[in-house]
């Protein structure tokens, strides 16, 4: 058994904090460990309340314990941060028993603030996992959307080329009518048929939006005019607008730029949708989104998106552009937005910057170099008085109103339609003469691309009359197949008068 003597020798050499404290609330007894941990000295420990070293924090847990204690009861494990003569705070960890008939509390305080920034550290290092699991889950996700969206766009395109093509040849015979014919009604079937081109207007820009920012192909750069590409955006990122802000268009003169449309017009969405996720819903008219163009000093293209929304603290915009960083509520934004377009921006040589005070909104400034050369300039138009050629065309699609809405639109002309390339096939070879064949680029049993194929062995002087018909070329082969040939390419919708100049630009009068 342990003698008096041993107890304090126990008591002095304990590496742990020991003491023995009064119901009253003051340290009697602390032993050395005490001084070290803390840096107080043992006469300033037992000459105030021992709670008055308690962190404000943990008072109240710490004084429910002391209450238990009173009851006679032990105590243990309480963790409370106890204050350094320095002014920073360790975490203790405390087992203490009561003598009830003494009014002591023995107790031992083991210092594990090391364990508890051991601790919070795997929680942070757990949180930043989890969350890059979280965003991996939604990239992935996205991927998914990215890949839907594709094959939605070309599945509504179809439809949507008759549709557009049919409205618009209707609307041509109507007006034709109305000079010949005196009907009241004519009139209002015109209205009528006028609103319904100007719906199929609108569907037609929405799916190019979804057929251009869900491209799912490598990078492709070329010369574009940023106007129509921030047209294109901010048709996509409207529905985000138009409840929040009015949405004014200052386009001043800006150089065209070299870039892949797709990822550009990805940072412009960014920025406007952030812009608009900045400003509350319900107040249209007192706030504003602002899209400005013009060239910097230095010829540079430069692109502007202001808002009037709440602003961005001033500690936090340096971290602004980093990855998974976020000023927006959980769920709402990824952080990883302005991290990209910072990406793509740089990429592109250029420079993304923000100005913002708190209250009075944020500006996205976007420059890039000028492109070298010029954009490809469109083939010439068609000089009317040529002489039309009645041509010898072939219609090949799988969807049977697009032929038929083609064969319409080539009605002075002479047109086969059919749906299967392999029946494409057996036609031409019976020595069917063709002057041109207008191929849908994506069909069952067989494509437009293996029909090419097949073209360019057999009949490989028809395999460069070939213009293909596509509704968003959603696949990487499709897209590299496109990049490959030099054949002419019709977008699906189309308009009738894009179909008979390109005939037209084809199909040259003899001499």
């Amino acid at each position: 058994m342990l003698d008096a003597t041993d107890a304090d020798a126990f008591f002095e050499m304990s590496i742990d904090n020991v003491c023995v404290a009064g119901l009253d609330g003051y340290f009697k007894r602390v032993n050395p460990a005490w001084t070290q941990t803390l840096g107080w000295s043992t006469e300033e420990l037992l000459s105030r309340p021992s709670i008055e070293f308690v962190h404000p924090d943990d008072r109240a847990a710490t004084l429910a314990g002391r209450d238990r204690l009173a009851l006679g009861g032990a105590l243990g494990p309480l963790r409370n941060r106890y204050l350094h003569k320095d002014g920073s705070f360790r975490w203790f960890e405390w087992r203490s028993v009561a003598h009830l008939g003494w009014e002591l509390v023995y107790a031992v305080a083991r210092d594990v603030t090391e364990q508890k920034l051991a601790e919070a550290q795997l929680a942070e290092a757990k949180e930043r996992e989890a969350k890059l699991e979280r965003q991996l889950v939604f990239a992935d996700r996205m991927a998914s959307v990215g890949t839907l969206a594709a094959g939605l766009a070309h599945e509504i395109n179809n439809p949507l080329a008759y549709v557009a093509a049919n409205i618009t040849l209707m609307l041509d015979s109507l007006r034709t009518l109305q000079s010949e014919v005196a009907s009241p009604l004519l009139p209002e079937l015109l209205e009528m048929g006028t609103a319904v081109h100007d719906g199929a207007e609108r569907i037609r820009k929405i799916m190019r939006g979804l057929k251009t920012f869900s491209r799912v192909e490598q990078e492709r750069r070329a010369v574009i005019e940023l106007q129509p590409l921030l047209e294109l955006s901010i048709n996509m990122a409207f529905n985000e607008i138009r409840h929040r802000a009015r949405l004014v268009k200052d386009y001043g003169s800006a150089p065209p730029v070299e870039a892949d449309e797709a990822r550009l017009g990805q940072v412009f969405i960014n920025l406007l949708v952030n812009a608009a996720q900045a400003i509350p819903e319900g107040r249209t008219d007192a706030n504003e989104i602002r899209v400005k163009t013009s060239t910097s000093a230095a010829g540079k293209a430069v692109i502007e998106v202001r808002d009037t929304g709440g602003g961005i603290p001033a500690a936090l915009l340096g971290r602004i552009f980093d990855p998974f960083f976020t000023t927006k509520p959980v769920g709402i934004g990824t952080g990883l937005g302005l991290s990209i377009c910072h990406n793509i921006v740089s990429a592109l040589g250029g420079e993304i910057s923000v100005e913002s005070r708190e209250g009075q909104g944020t500006s996205f400034r976007v420059e890039l170099p000028a492109a070298a050369r010029g954009p490809a300039t469109p083939p010439p138009a068609p000089k009317p008085k040529k002489p039309l050629v009645r041509a010898r065309i072939l219609v090949l699609d799988d969807e049977p109103e697009v032929a038929n809405v083609l064969r319409r639109i080539l009605r002075d002309h002479d047109v086969t339609v059919l749906i299967k390339a392999r029946a494409a096939l057996e036609l031409i070879g019976t020595g069917k003469p063709l002057d041109l064949i207008f191929s849908d680029l994506m069909m069952p049993e067989m494509s437009g691309m293996e029909f090419h194929a097949e073209l360019t062995r057999s009949f490989p002087e028809l395999a460069q009359r070939v213009v293909f018909v596509s509704g968003g070329a959603f696949s990487p082969n499709a897209a590299a197949f496109l990049e490959a040939v030099e054949n002419p390419r019709l977008e699906k919708p189309f308009e009738p008068r894009s179909v008979l100049a390109l005939v037209r630009r084809m199909v040259r009068p003899p001499g």
